[in-house]
């Protein structure tokens, strides 16, 4: 018997330093010395050296088709993996179409496919396969959270901001809006900061929620793009952690918040119920479909700051070198 072994894949990253998927990709890079750094070409990789990589379209192109162009010429190239982000839903409105094609493209070309969430890979068979595709075949690899920062005593906290805090890039659907709305309905003191910066393109989405925040008597603020160390420090600051997307994928803001010792308000959603399964004790859900409850839920958490941290039975994995090793184990199937 001849046993033949392959080295694994390596995560190769793509993409702007500050936004998520990349700063993600970067950690399962570290994780393993041999990947690296890169283009959609894939120019300093030898010419069939697996790779694997976290797509988004917004990474790839300016545009979804320039986007899939980009994947299908460096799958011609080598194998590649990929674990998709940002799924196409109808959230995209007049875009749907044009990103579900991209994304139909990219896991045509790909040799192994994985996402994030059981929810994620119902998304791709209703809004990009139609059905129409094995997503059996689909893995399904959870985000990390790397071992969170201990929970301070209530004698040991940080002075707390009076603020309903909002981590990641601002874009609409984010909930900027909504916990606008459900501070005002609060009557409490609080105001609303944004931890991050506008994503590309919404700096006028931002200055609308400025002038609702205004209008409401709310105050409102925008910290900018934080490095790593201040913006950990700013999630243990804020008195209401809260994720309140609209319409949620995966979602590395929560991970975040989690990652700061912070136990953050979620919209009972697929998506946050999948995760408070996985990681027990680490989120706080909330009706998303009333201003009143996102409000009530609000003024619970500043009312009663321990339930804003995590406990310490709080089940937190895996992490970045579990998620590695998912990888590697996944690959092992694949080649």
């Amino acid at each position: 018997m001849v046993i033949v072994t392959t080295p694994p894949p390596r995560f190769l990253v793509i993409g702007e330093p500050e936004h998520a998927v990349t700063q993600y990709a970067g950690r399962l890079a570290q994780a393993q010395p041999e990947s690296h750094g890169g283009s959609p070409g894939g120019d300093s990789l030898g010419p069939s050296a697996p790779v694997h990589v976290q797509f988004s379209d917004r990474l790839f192109g300016r545009t979804p088709e320039e986007a899939a162009l980009a994947f299908e010429r460096l799958a011609r190239s080598r194998t590649v993996g990929v674990t998709l982000h940002d799924i196409p839903q109808p959230s995209d409105g007049r875009n749907l179409l044009r990103r579900a094609e991209c994304y139909r493209r990219v896991i045509a070309a790909a040799r192994g496919v994985a996402c994030n969430s059981r929810y994620e890979v119902e998304l791709v068979a209703r809004h990009v396969l139609g059905h129409r595709g094995a997503i059996d075949d689909i893995a399904v690899i959870p985000l990390p959270v790397d071992t969170p920062l201990a929970a301070p005593s209530a004698d040991d906290r940080p002075v707390r901001r009076a603020e309903a805090a909002v981590l990641g890039y601002f874009y609409p659907g984010k909930g900027h809006a909504e916990v606008v709305a459900a501070v005002a309905a609060s009557g409490l003191p609080l105001a609303v900061t944004t931890v991050g910066r506008a994503s590309v393109g919404h700096d006028e989405d931002l200055r609308q929620v400025v002038r609702q925040a205004r209008r409401l008597g709310v105050g409102f603020a925008s910290t900018g793009f934080l490095a790593t160390h201040d913006l950990l420090q700013r999630c243990r600051e804020a008195a209401v952690p809260i994720a309140a997307h609209r319409h949620f994928s995966a979602s590395a803001s929560i991970n975040t918040w989690i990652s700061a010792g912070r136990r953050p308000l979620v919209p009972d959603a697929p998506y946050t119920r999948e995760m408070a399964e996985l990681r027990p004790g680490t989120l706080t859900l909330y009706d998303p479909q009333h201003t009143a409850a996102m409000a009530e839920a609000i003024g619970r958490a500043w009312r009663e700051p321990d339930s804003t941290w995590l406990a310490p039975d709080a089940t937190t994995g895996p992490d970045t070198a579990a998620v590695a090793e998912l990888y590697r184990a996944w690959w092992a199937g694949l080649v």
